[in-house]
């Protein structure tokens, strides 16, 4: 680990040890949706990646029979509205050829349009080629398509909106489903299969109003420039995943990795990069699988069994997140609220799935009961803890498995209650 514990930061974020503490708050929680059908929205809530629409009536999600396999284009899922208003009913308004059960469709509320626009991925159903999708919803009308972001040459989708809109980060999904299964969708069409390190795909920036294209890093030049500090890129065909976009928008993380289904040396590296693809470095430590942005520079990830907070300009880590008895896995599903108060890490113990949420000034801690997920912990089909927060940061949406005879994986509400 690199750099030192500042004690100042430290007392400004940390939870442990403080004099005086706030009241522990209480969870409530109750189940959302029923079987036999599965719902789920399907990734992390990190980034400000809100399941709820401005106004919080609706709840966007997935709706699938399919569990036992990866879905294939000829198995779509409905995307549904569960409107809160109605005691959470299910109404669908669209369709996506284009998901799995750990990211779902990459789903986004248009933070332009947050109350009634958002971001699905699909698949052409004859082409298999991967596509990004803008969708509207509006009361009394059915759900329009107002954009398809499609491109014949390296057809690509969502990957990420940025926090304040105007432009989302997109990547290869069909790559993904080639190279690592669990993140891409099966059988997508990949226009880069059998290239290790394609001059014409990486990481792209697509404007959500223009729907104008453009390449900020490639798989060549991500090689060329990091071939030198890790040899095992020439052994390996090169994937993206996780491009995550700083609070203020002026940066992007994701890693470069291979060698996940094939085997041979992994490689593994987190990066960072200007929006516009400038300054691009990687980090020089490692900061955990599911790392988070604090603001427009800090990181929230885990090193040596710690929450910590890592600054991208001086590569070091400079403060603490609570303690192992509060977190005990940092390397669990981490999401920071909307409002930047609220700390939520999602982790599995065992067969089952906890969740600790933590105010960051002033220690206000609590740990939920346990959820079942047992029979589906590893692979491509587990079910994560991938906490998601509304835009109040007093909710927080995540996937379970109900008590019900086919044990569906359903959606549930987690509301905090301070005392």
């Amino acid at each position: 680990m690199r750099g030192s514990l500042l004690p100042f930061f430290c007392l400004l974020i940390s939870v442990v040890g403080n004099s005086v503490r706030a009241a522990e708050p209480r969870l409530e929680i109750r189940q959302l949706t029923t079987g036999p059908q599965h719902h789920f929205f399907g990734y992390i809530g990190h980034v400000q990646n809100i399941p709820w629409n401005q106004s919080g009536k609706y709840i966007v999600a997935l709706r699938s029979s399919v569990r036992d396999h990866l879905p294939k284009g000829d198995e779509p899922a409905d995307i549904v509205l569960l409107d809160a208003e109605r005691d959470y009913a299910a109404r669908v308004v669209e369709q996506t050829r284009a998901w799995n059960p750990q990211q779902g469709t990459m789903l986004y509320w248009n933070p332009q349009a947050q109350e009634t626009q958002f971001l699905f991925n699909d698949r052409d159903e004859k082409t298999g080629q991967v596509f990004a999708v803008l969708c509207e919803v509006v009361e009394g009308k059915p759900a329009r398509r107002v954009r398809e972001y499609r491109f014949a040459d390296v057809p690509i989708g969502n990957s990420g909106a940025l926090q304040r809109g105007g432009r989302f980060y997109a990547i290869n999904y069909g790559r993904l489903a080639n190279l690592r299964a669990v993140t891409g969708y099966a059988g997508a069409f990949d226009a880069t299969q059998g290239v290790k390190h394609p001059a014409n795909d990486g990481v792209f920036a697509v404007e959500t109003a223009s729907g104008e294209k453009r390449l900020l890093v490639s798989f060549e030049q991500l090689a060329e420039f990091l071939r030198k500090q890790y040899p095992a890129i020439d052994e390996q065909a090169l994937f993206i995943n996780h491009t995550l976009s700083s609070r203020d928008d002026s940066r992007v993380f994701f890693f470069l990795r291979g060698g996940w289904d094939a085997g041979g040396t992994r490689v593994n590296i987190p990066l960072v990069m200007n929006a516009d693809g400038s300054r691009l470095r990687p980090l020089k430590d490692f900061i955990g699988g599911h790392p988070e942005w604090l603001d427009g520079q800090r990181l929230i990830g885990a090193v040596a069994k710690r929450q910590v907070i890592y600054d991208t300009d001086s590569m070091q880590v400079t403060g603490t997140i609570g303690d192992e008895t509060k977190l005990p896995d940092p390397e669990g599903d981490v999401a920071l609220s909307p409002d930047g108060k609220w700390f939520a890490n999602g982790y599995r113990k065992g067969t089952e799935n906890f969740y600790a949420v933590l105010r960051l000034n002033g220690g206000a801690y609590a740990r939920s009961r346990p959820f079942d997920v047992k029979g589906w912990t590893q692979g491509d089909l587990r079910v994560d803890a991938a906490p998601c927060w509304n835009r109040r940061g007093d909710q927080i949406l995540f996937s379970a498995l109900a008590a019900d005879e086919g044990r569906t994986r359903q959606l549930f509400l987690m509301t905090i209650r301070p005392q």
